[in-house]
């Protein structure tokens, strides 16, 4: 991967870690990446439809390798992450890619940094509470809307708990939000 731009050098005790942008090289491994996790490049928040590879994003290289990716859009001084993965949990991968996220939005003078879960994704609820977000809004059953757009969504998630809600999660980042 020659083409693209360091945002953040990191060394952790697990492993040396890089935040790049998302380079047009680096999307022949992120596309294949985001339909494994995703099960399709088609993304949904909120009853809208984004295309993954329209998106900017960050790549974490984990010992020069890829090893996580986030795509976020940002709109109206605010920015939403989209999607967040990372190949090797519990290594700060996840972490470095918010906070690369979060400074972007900063730099683009947006006020809150926001995403949208789904009621049985409690990792990621306990992951971004540690991180400083808050609960902002609980959709009742809006993945009802969420699979007539996307029909692949599964109707059982993780811990085997029904999904039906979408739980949003805030970061204020200025008084202004």
């Amino acid at each position: 991967f020659s083409f693209f731009i360091t945002r953040y050098f990191i060394t952790t005790k697990y492993m040396n870690l890089q935040i790049v942008t998302l380079s047009e090289d680096l999307k022949d491994w992120a596309i294949p990446y985001i339909v494994k996790n995703w099960g399709a490049t088609q993304l949904v928040s909120r009853g809208k439809t984004y295309q993954a590879e329209d998106l900017p994003g960050f790549v974490a290289l984990a010992d020069d390798q890829p090893g996580g990716l986030i795509f976020y859009r940002i709109e109206a001084h605010e920015c939403e992450i989209l999607t967040i993965n990372s190949s090797i949990e519990g290594k700060g991968i996840g972490t470095a890619l918010i906070d690369a996220v979060e400074e972007e939005a900063r730099s683009k003078g947006c006020s809150r940094l926001w995403l949208i879960t789904t009621n049985d994704n409690t990792d990621a609820m306990r992951f971004y509470q540690k991180r400083g977000f808050d609960f902002r809004q609980i959709y009742r059953n809006a993945m009802e809307e969420s699979r007539r757009i996307k029909p692949s969504i599964p109707l059982v998630g993780n811990h085997e708990i029904p999904v039906k809600h979408e739980i949003e999660f805030e970061l204020i980042l200025s008084k202004n939000g």
